[in-house]
Order: structure tokens, then C-alpha cells, then sequence
């Protein structure tokens, strides 16, 4: 659990969703303060970010094409793929990189705001990517296959990929950044069985009473893992909740509206008349 005012440095955690099942090298997982280079920082904060945005990018393409060489092309009974979010936090600025179908939402007091796009092939963005790298879209499967449109790995599945990462099944993220404020109260990451039960807004809802309850991210994947479950849910489940400040949510206060209120003309005349009796009758 992260207090804003004390987070320093480089912060990143990554969810995979189910298939991530291979022996990754060391070199590839493995992030260098070296990597981050001084005239980049030098130059702003803007600056800073963009070079992350296309370090993270980058990075996840380089995953993609290690896995084909260190798994796939050596034991092909390792061919599988998964999708992959990466979100980082740089002082107060979070930058989350998806490749796929799992979602990052941000609880801005009590407000649930997206910090990834789900990419399916059914969407009109994806299917014109997909279409113009030689795949196809069937009844909302990539290829008649895959229910996503992007993913790492995956590499036995023929005319699915390039030798790059990319191809109708793209290994590259989708970046989006969003500067941090004391607004800000925590953000949930999860993979698709999650957000098959739970729109972003009822997940941050739910999130929310129950760390008003015990103030434990921990406990509150637990909550929602458990809750998925109950809700039926059918696919695999992995959560990260992250807590921008060590106290817990804070009871929102709904002000009340002010209420005007009128009075017709006929009314008048009628108020003016009784107004006038009683002169009368004084």
C-alpha cells in the first residue's frame, strides 16, 4: 500500500492473464536503472514520460520475441500466449501499458476511470488493425480463433504473427498515462474473468466499502476474487489492487440540492387577496 506523498523512483507491477507459463530470461524481465537515459530526464517531465511510454512498449515487443526463441522454438509443447497489463508509477505520474483483455481502473473518489482498453477483435479500432495486417474478424474471433486481439506468445498459431511481435495478433500495448492526484484513492488490475462479472464502476464500488471495512488491499483481491466466483464467473481470476494513501476511502457526502421554489402568477392573485381580506377585515 503506497502513500502519494512517499512514492519515489520507479514503481511497476504486471498481470498476466491465464498462459503465462513459460521460463522468461532474466535479461528480459529484469529492469536497469541504466536504461533510463539522463538527457531524457533532463529535458521534462513530458519528455520523461514519453521516452517510458516507448521503453514499456519496447520492452513488451523484445518479451514477446524471447519467448518465441527461448520457449517455443525449443520445446513446441510450450507454444501458449497470454495477454499482459504493466503499470508504472514515476513520482505522481502512472503510465499503464495493455496488451489484451485484462483492465486497470483508477477510483478517483469514488469515480471509476479506465486506464486500458480492452482489445477484442470485435472492436471497430482493432478490426481495422487486424484486417489491414492480413487476418480476419469471424462471428468476434480473431481468425476464427482468439476471442483477443492482442496477446504475447502465441506463436504456434499460424499467420497470427510476425517474426516482430506483431501481425493480426499484436504483442504492442497500448499506452495511456494519467498524472496522480490526492483525488486519487486506489486502482484495481485485473484479467478478463474479473471484468466478465464486474463493470469498472461496480468493481470500484465494491472495492471501496470493503476497504472502508478493513483498509487491506490484500484482503480486498481476496473480496473480489471471491466475489467473481459468486457471480459465476468462468474464466481465470487475478487481481492487484494498488492504495494511493495509507487511510482508508473516505464516506462521500452527496450535498443536497437547493431547491427553488416559485409561485405562479394565479397564485399570486389569490395570495393578494387573502392578503387584502384580512387588511379589510382589521
Amino acid at each position: 500500500m503506497m502513500n502519494l506523498s512517499q512514492l519515489s523512483g520507479l514503481e511497476a507491477g504486471l498481470i498476466l492473464g491465464q498462459g503465462a507459463q513459460w521460463r522468461m530470461s532474466i535479461s528480459v524481465v529484469t529492469t536497469s536503472c541504466k536504461i533510463l537515459d539522463q538527457k531524457a530526464v533532463k529535458k521534462g517531465p513530458a519528455h520523461f514520460m514519453g521516452f517510458l511510454m516507448g521503453m514499456v512498449e519496447s520492452t513488451l515487443r523484445t518479451l514477446c520475441a524471447a519467448i518465441y526463441q527461448d520457449a517455443c522454438s525449443v520445446n513446441a509443447s510450450l507454444a501458449s500466449g497470454t495477454t499482459a497489463l504493466a503499470a508504472l508509477i514515476t513520482g505522481r505520474s502512472l503510465l499503464v501499458a495493455n496488451a489484451g483483455d485484462c483492465r486497470a481502473v483508477i477510483c478517483c473518489r469514488g469515480k471509476a476511470i479506465e486506464m486500458s482498453r480492452d482489445h477484442k477483435p470485435s472492436c471497430n479500432r482493432e478490426k481495422m488493425r487486424i484486417e489491414a495486417s492480413g487476418g480476419y474478424v469471424d462471428d468476434g474471433y480473431l481468425n476464427g480463433l482468439l476471442n483477443v486481439a492482442r496477446a504475447i506468445g502465441d506463436w504456434h498459431m499460424e499467420g497470427l504473427k510476425a517474426c516482430d511481435g506483431l501481425g493480426p495478433l499484436s504483442a504492442e500495448p497500448e499506452v495511456m498515462v494519467r498524472n496522480l492526484t490526492e483525488e486519487d484513492e486506489f486502482m484495481i488490475i485485473g484479467c478478463d474473468g474479473i471484468w466478465d462479472v464486474f463493470r469498472s464502476q461496480n468493481a470500484v464500488d465494491f472495492a471501496r466499502r470493503r476497504l472502508q471495512e478493513h483498509n487491506d488491499p490484500v484482503a480486498c483481491c481476496k473480496d473480489l476474487v471471491d466475489e467473481a466466483i459468486k457471480r459465476k464467473s468462468g474464466d481465470n481470476l487475478s487481481v492487484v489492487v494498488v492504495c494511493f494513501n495509507s487511510r482508508a476511502p473516505p464516506v462521500l457526502t452527496v450535498p443536497r440540492p437547493r431547491v427553488q421554489r416559485s409561485i405562479s402568477a394565479e397564485g399570486l392573485k389569490e395570495l393578494q387577496g387573502f392578503l387584502d381580506s384580512l387588511a379589510e377585515a382589521n
